[in-house]
């Protein structure tokens, strides 16, 4: 085993709605397939009961812009969880690929976990972040 955290992927493609003045997609569509990306992680992997109990929300983003693509393009999107999580926050790497390509866009984004019944800051339990890494 080589020690790495399971990774999770899916594809986006680039839409007319995405593209800005410049002839690709806009950075803050970058960021929103970031959070689809992660949610869709979220709902992949976590236990019905977490999923039950708990929600996420970004608390930093820090992203490079290496490329871009354009309307119709496609790109990879891989997410994974890094290290452990401390307290409530969990940090998750985010790149985007072209086919067969390097990352053309890549995030490091730190998520706090809640309570959805309370709305308050809960620690990550080991169970809860388990089936990430």
């Amino acid at each position: 085993m080589s020690g790495e955290p399971p990774r999770f992927s899916r594809k986006f493609v680039a839409g007319p709605e995405h593209i800005d003045e410049l002839g690709h997609v806009n950075n803050s569509v970058w960021v929103q397939w970031i959070q689809q990306l992660a949610t869709a992680h979220w709902d992949a992997a976590a236990r019905t009961d977490d999923r039950d109990a708990f929600y996420w929300v970004v608390v930093r983003h820090e992203i490079d812009y290496r490329g871009n693509i354009a309307d119709g393009e496609t790109v990879t999107g891989t997410t994974w969880i890094e290290g452990e999580p401390r307290g409530a926050k969990s940090v998750r790497a985010v790149e985007f690929a072209k086919e067969g390509g390097a990352p053309i866009v890549s995030a490091r984004t730190t998520w706090a976990m809640l309570e959805k019944r309370s709305g308050r800051p809960a620690r990550v339990r080991t169970e809860t972040i388990a089936p990430f890494q």
